[in-house]
This record gives structure tokens, sequence and C-alpha cells, in this order.
């Protein structure tokens, strides 16, 4: 089995990995990590800094997992970074993050997770980050 996991630093996206890794660790899955910047922007905070990725790939390798990161810099957009892995690899699953945005943000920003979910060619799994704590 071949796995796409979206990945940008905040709680979602590790969240993304955590569980393409727990699937991949339970058959042997290969995983694809994939992180990029913000429409070509690559100094956007979604672009991951060198030493997360090292950090990821630690974390990884550590679950046995077999894997790769990759970080493109071609200008596409995240999604269709997502989506152009998953068929160059035949991917059986594409695994994102999730994040709450407002219905302005999307309609500005657009969204990434919209464009996976329906032009995927296979199975994606959406998850969301850790619930945040409030005190009251």
């Amino acid at each position: 089995m071949r796995i796409v996991a979206g990945y940008i630093p905040t709680p979602e996206g590790l969240a993304a990995v955590d569980h393409a890794v727990s699937r991949a660790a339970l058959d042997g899955s290969h995983v694809v990590v994939g992180n990029t910047g913000h429409e070509g922007n690559y100094s956007h905070e979604m672009f991951a800094p060198s030493t997360d990725l090292d950090a990821l790939d630690a974390r990884i390798a550590g679950a046995g997992v077999s894997h790769e990161i990759r970080q493109p810099t071609s200008g596409r957009s995240a999604a269709v970074e997502i989506l152009s892995t998953a068929t160059e690899i035949g991917a059986d699953l594409i695994v994102i993050g999730l994040r709450r945005r407002s219905p302005v943000g999307k309609l500005i920003m657009g969204s990434t997770s919209q464009q996976v979910l329906l032009e995927a060619d296979c199975p994606v799994l959406a998850v969301k980050g850790e619930a945040r704590s409030t005190s009251h």
C-alpha cells in the first residue's frame, strides 16, 4: 500500500502524518509526506523549515515506517502537489489535516482539503489536529 500525507507545520499537519504513519505501521505501507509553499511563496509559514522536516523524518524512521519526504518548489498549489504525488506513486490513500476556517476564509483563500477530497482518484482520510484546551 502507498500513502500520501499532506504536511504543514501545524497540529493538523502533524495529525495527518501521524495517522498515515500509524496506518503504514500496521500493514507495511510506504508513506510519502509532502510539504510545499503557499502558491509558490516559500517564505510562507506553511513551508516547513529543514529542521522541522529533519525532525519529522526522524519521527517516522523511529516508527520503522518506509517513507520519503518531499518539498517541491514548483509553484503549484498544495492540493495540486498532493494530487500529483498520489497519481505518480499510485497512492491507495491520501491523508490530510483539517482546520476550521470561516466561510469567507474558504472563499478568499480556497480550500486545499476541498480540492483534494473532490479530485482524488483514491480514498482520502481527513483528520483533525489535537483539540486545543480552553480554560474558563
